[in-house]
């Protein structure tokens, strides 16, 4: 898996303050955004992230570009809904050479599982390569490849998406694919906004799950990755 973060607002949380603050200063956004300083934009952001004023944060996004990733994941990826996305495409894209494959740990690690994954996506190779030989249309020969194939996504979330994405994808219950995802995406935006993002993550680490009878009952534990 690779993550890029391709752009960012620049200083959000300076914009995010600068709109927050808007809404009781009888100055314009420009004049607030030059004069407001650290400790007014961190007294804006506290009242901000403490009250639940969330709609300032639609005001800041980022985007990513993220490769190496499964089709099973941007399945869930999609789902979220204040976000934008340009996928790799299985219409256009013809994988004439070979396709690349996501294989979950538990298979590669059981000998008998890790063959028949191997023989299956083999399998499932020629077949679409046949399909693509006697002139079925891509989109048509698509239909039989898996969920592991590999594939390409340039997403872009608001600061307010991004914490919800984190509170329930950073989450143990989460996916194994999705959750690496998510917490290679905080560790990539912290640093632009260490304030807003400081408590980002899972709802464990800022209090008692919300998971209820779901919870997996154990604290965190980021993914160990090399």
């Amino acid at each position: 898996m690779q993550v890029e973060l391709l752009y960012h607002t620049p200083d959000p949380e300076r914009a995010v303050a600068t709109a927050a603050r808007l809404c009781y200063a009888p100055v314009g956004a420009s004049e607030l955004m030059e004069t407001l300083d650290e400790e007014r934009i961190h007294k804006v952001l506290s009242t901000i992230m403490t009250g639940g004023h969330f709609s300032t944060l639609e005001h800041a996004s980022y985007t990513f570009a993220i490769d190496g990733v499964s089709r099973a994941l941007t399945h869930q990826l999609v789902r979220h809904r204040l976000a934008s996305f340009n996928q790799q495409s299985q219409r256009y894209v013809k994988f004439a050479d070979g396709l690349e494959t996501i294989k979950p740990d538990s298979i590669a690690e059981n000998e008998e599982a890790n063959k028949l994954f191997d023989d299956m996506i083999a399998k499932t190779v020629e077949a679409y390569q046949a399909f693509l030989a006697a002139g079925i249309p891509a989109e048509d020969a698509r239909y039989i490849l898996p969920n592991a194939a590999e594939t390409k996504i340039v997403v872009t979330m608001n600061i307010r998406e991004l914490l919800h994405f984190f509170s329930v994808r950073c989450c143990n219950r989460a996916q194994w694919e999705i959750r690496d995802l998510a917490w290679r995406m905080l560790e990539l935006v912290r640093p632009t906004a260490p304030y807003i993002f400081a408590e980002a993550g899972p709802n464990c680490e800022r209090g008692a799950c919300t998971e209820g009878k779901m919870t997996c009952g154990k604290p965190y534990e980021r993914v160990k990755r090399d």
